[in-house]
Formats: structure tokens, sequence, C-alpha cells
């Protein structure tokens, strides 16, 4: 065990709850019981599968440092390793190959955020200096490393991808592969209460969809807002309009402190949405430099290891689920295997 890396820790958060090493946050609250859970409502055998293809958006408007994915073919000797029949290299062989890469910016389509994603300046020593620190007293810098120079990072065209790397050494997106993020969901259905409109969505709105529709969240579960987001975004074909990507369908309100503290009362384990960052983009005004820009990012990855999943494609699921008056499944979710990521692909799998 290591030494506790941090003196006062945020408030509202939970640092240390489940130990002073912990990097899975409340995943931790996925347990076997709620596997169990999970597994018991999958009643029809039917699975949905909630990714979005991976080169949807479309273009960079959602988010300027993010691209759609680039396949190219591997090389053979002198050759693109691409459609090629392996006779011209060994007498008598019948295959023809094909092998491909792939350019792929984690957290650009459907994805988990890492507890490595967002962090915050914040006094953990408690020396009245802050620090970059990210959940459970993680140090940017220390345990979450990357290259200091440009030339190193991002995704030039010949650039030498042995150098640039950076990693999580802690808390990156493998724990939750390690985990599986199997268990038991439930799915808010905004959209339909609320459509396509641009909706700020705070603590009394959400409270009367969850009892107009009989949702209950109870500890460990994880949940779903289906606002139509990425149904909207299918639509568009990967030629999307960027302010329709920036004004349509519900999105959390990071500014409510009452949400904030449902969410931590609730004991959802995960916290998932088919918009592109689950809260509002820009959020509310919070007064000139005084706190986080991305506040629910903040109150969920940095203080309380809450899991983020944005950008699924929940329309079909929900649509079915409303049909029949249910809004729990089993939910499989892990993201690839991928040491040190702060994020990453998802193909989840609701199964009803």
């Amino acid at each position: 065990m290591m030494q506790q890396r941090w003196k006062k820790r945020p408030d509202g958060s939970n640092w240390g709850d489940f130990g002073p090493d912990d990097q899975l946050g409340r995943l931790n609250l996925i347990t076997r019981d709620k596997v169990l859970q999970g597994l018991a409502e999958a009643k029809e055998g039917i699975p949905f599968c909630l990714s979005l293809p991976l080169d949807y958006p479309g273009g960079s408007g959602l988010n300027p440092r993010r691209k759609p994915p680039v396949l190219r073919p591997t090389l053979r000797p002198n050759a693109v390793n691409f459609n090629v029949a392996l006779n011209t290299e060994e007498e008598g062989a019948t295959d023809v190959v094909c092998d491909d890469l792939v350019l792929l910016h984690l957290q650009y389509s459907t994805q988990w955020d890492a507890l490595s994603h967002v962090g915050s300046l914040f006094d953990a020593d408690g020396d009245g200096v802050p620090e970059k620190v990210f959940y459970n007293g993680f140090r940017g810098g220390i345990d979450i490393v990357g290259p200091d120079s440009i030339a190193d990072a991002g995704a030039p065209a010949g650039a030498d991808w042995r150098k640039g790397t950076s990693n999580a050494g802690a808390l990156g997106i493998q724990n939750y592969a390690v985990h599986c993020v199997q268990g038991r969901a439930a799915m808010v259905d905004l959209h339909a209460h609320l459509g396509n409109e641009r909706t700020y969505v705070g603590y009394d709105i959400l409270m009367r969809i969850l009892e107009e529709d009989g949702v209950e969240v109870e500890t460990g579960d994880m949940v779903c807002l289906h606002t139509g987001f990425a149904e909207v975004v299918l639509g568009m074909n990967r030629n999307p309009d960027e302010k329709t990507l920036h004004s349509a369908c519900a999105v959390l309100d990071g500014r409510d402190t009452k949400l904030l503290n449902w969410i931590s009362d609730s004991g959802l384990s995960a916290l998932i949405a088919d918009n592109y960052a689950v809260e509002g983009l820009p959020s509310k005004p919070g007064g000139a430099g005084c706190c986080a820009s991305m506040p629910l990012h903040e109150h969920c990855l940095f203080k309380n290891g809450i899991p983020l999943g944005e950008l699924w494609h929940l329309t079909p699921l929900a649509g079915w689920l409303r049909e029949r008056g249910r809004y729990r499944f089993l939910l499989t979710a892990p993201p690839l295997r991928l040491p040190g990521a702060v994020g990453s692909p998802a193909t989840p799998v609701a199964t009803v």
C-alpha cells in the first residue's frame, strides 16, 4: 500500500473511500450481485449495439483536436499489404491477405472517459499551492505524464511514433477493461419528454422525468441518458452542420448543485449519454475565474471517480424499452485494454 497522496480532499469528493490506491472509483459499486441483477434483465435474449460507427460524427466540428479515424494497409517488403496473393511469395499458396492499421483519436466517437481524462488545480497538500491533481490524489507530471514538446504530440504526417508517448501510469483506461464494466443499467429517456430542443437539464427536470417514467436508480446501477443527439448525428451522414452539433438535444446542467448532489447520493456507478460531453458545453456562467469550465466532469471524474460515457447510440434501445414499459437492461461495455490511455472507444452491448 502506498502512502496517502493527499492531506485534504475536495469538498463533495469520495477520495480514499475505496482505499488510498484505488483507480476504479465508483465502478467498485458494480459488485457480483450487480452483475447478477443485470443478467436477470436479459429476459428476451435480444442484443443492441450501442456504438455509433467510429467515423461519426464526421469532421471536427464537435472538437477541433479530434479527427475521424484513418484506415491504411500495412506494408510488405516493397508492397501494400492488401489483396496480396501469397503465391507471389510462396509457390502454390492460395491465400489472399489484407492487413491494416488505424490512426484513431480515442475520444472521437462512442467512448469512455478514463479517470485520468480530467483533473483539477487543487491544493491536495494543504500548503496553499494548488497542484495538477486527479482522482484520489494522483498527480499530473508524476503519475500521469506526457511529452513537453508539441513536436512530439498530435498526428503530423511522417511523425516518429516512437516519440511523444503519453502515459496515464495511474487511472488509465485499462482499469475499466480489466473490471469489464458489466452490470445492470437504467435508461432515462430525456428525449421522450424534451425532444430535440437544447435543454439544460437540472435536478428538478430530471426528478420530474424519473417520477413520470417510474425510473429508480439504485446503488451500482449504470445510468444512460437518451437525448436523441446520436440519432441527429447519424442523420447528417458524416457531414454535420456545426451549429446543429452545438445546439441540439438535452444536456445536463453541470452548474446545478442539486443535480451534482443527486449524482453522488444516487450511488450510480457510471453516467452515460448519447450526446457530446454529457453536460452542456459551454456550461452556464459560474462567475469570473470561479471554478471548473466543465463542472460535471470535475464532479464525476476528478472528485468521485464516476466514469463518463459519451456519444453512445441509445435511440433504438430506448424506443424498445419504452414500448414495453421497461427501463433496465444488462450492459456490457469494456473499453480497449490500452495501457496508459486517458479515453477509449467502446462497442457497448445492451441485452434485454
